[in-house]
C-alpha cells in the first residue's frame, strides 16, 4: 500500500496540509486553498546536506 505525501503549504496566510501521491515526487503542485506552487520532495526523508565548502588554509 502506497500513503501519500503529507505538505504543509509554505504561504503563511494558508498552512493549509496538503495530501499528494506518491508519483507527485520531483513535480510542483498547486495548494488547492490559496493556489501557491509547491515542490514535492524527490526522496523520502530529510534532504540531503550540502557538500562542506572547500577552505583554503590561510598562509601568513
Amino acid at each position: 500500500m502506497t500513503s501519500s505525501i503529507r505538505m504543509i503549504c509554505p504561504n503563511l496566510k494558508c498552512r493549509c496540509v496538503l495530501s499528494v501521491p506518491p508519483q507527485a515526487r520531483g513535480k510542483t503542485v498547486r495548494c488547492r486553498q490559496c493556489g501557491m506552487r509547491i515542490q514535492v520532495p524527490a526522496e523520502n526523508g530529510t534532504p540531503k546536506p550540502a557538500a562542506p565548502a572547500q577552505v583554503e588554509a590561510a598562509k601568513g
